[in-house]
This record gives C-alpha cells, structure tokens and sequence, in this order.
C-alpha cells in the first residue's frame, strides 16, 4: 500500500461505518448478460476478506449502489454485511437515511464510490474515497485514491487503511500466523 498522508489516516482514526458503491467499486464495473437475462458480476476475494475484518473489528460495512441485483444481496449475506440499499436514485438520500438508522455523524463514515453520482455522499462523509480507475471528475475531490482498481483489490486496501489507522491490523492478522 502506497504512503497514506497523516490527514487521511487521522480521518480513518475516526470510521466506524464504511460505505461502499457496488459496481466499479467491489467490482470491475462491467455486468455480463447472458442470453437468458441472467446477470453475473466478479468480485474480489481479498476485498470480501478486507470486509469481514472490518466486520470483526466493529466497523458496520454498507453497500449503496442504484443497481437492483441479487448476485448483491447473495454477496452481502455471505460477507455478513446488513446494510444493503438498492435500486437507490440518490444516494445522498439513502446516506441520510443510515445516518439516522445508525446514529453515526459525518466525521465516522468512509464512502468509495467511482463515478459522479457518488459525489453528494463524498462531499459529506469524513473520508471520501475513489478507485484508481475512477472517473477524472472525482480525483481532485477525494480525500484518497486507491492504488488498485475497482474490483481488484481497492476495498481491501481501504479496510487495511481502516484498520491500521486504528491499530486493529496487527491484531486481527495475528491469528493467521500462530
């Protein structure tokens, strides 16, 4: 992982929910059809790994996305995350809405996103985040970009930032090496 500036890990210090986009975020942002209608989407076996750290470290993890998929709702249930919005039109909306749900402020939520119609969540959550491979318009207005590409590994290394600005990485990986 690329150096995190000390603004972004001080920001992370604070996360207890972390927001995630679905397509172009836990995936590549490409949808096959087959000729049946059936959808498939690819996710990320590290990035699903990143999430059920966070889950363990008592960060909630959410997903908003304006797709309607249960290839989604099948990849949540099996991450364990509980906070699934889809379908969604206007995201800053359904962002509202979880404030209220979770009691959580702006300053402990983390949002990645990858396109414009993310930007009204990005400007008010405490740390904004972008894919690599986002759109041109975003960059500039994040607090940090991600040095993996959407569906390749850019949510685990957001969760490793996450953790390790809370001191929980060493913790949780412990166990791998006993």
């Amino acid at each position: 992982m690329k150096s995190v500036p000390v603004s972004v890990r001080k920001k992370a210090e604070k996360i207890r929910l972390l927001l995630l986009d679905v397509d172009g975020v836990l995936t590549d942002g490409g949808i096959i059809i087959d000729n049946r209608g059936v959808e498939t989407k690819r996710f990320d076996v590290r990035d699903g790994q990143g999430i059920v750290l966070l889950i363990r470290s008592g960060i909630t993890v959410g997903f908003i996305t304006s797709r309607r998929s249960d290839i989604v709702r099948h990849r949540a249930k099996e991450l364990g995350v509980k906070l699934v919005y889809q379908g969604v039109q206007r995201k800053v909306d359904t962002y509202s809405e979880i404030k209220r749900k979770t009691g959580y402020a702006d300053e402990q939520i983390a949002y990645v996103g990858d396109d414009i119609a993310d930007l009204p969540v990005m400007r008010r959550v405490g740390l904004a985040v972008t894919v690599r491979d986002s759109g041109p318009d975003l960059k500039p207005r994040v607090h940090y970009v991600t040095q993996a590409k959407g569906g390749n590994g850019a949510v685990r290394e957001v969760s490793e930032l996450l953790l390790k600005a809370q001191h929980s990485w060493q913790k949780l990986i412990g166990r791998y090496f006993q």
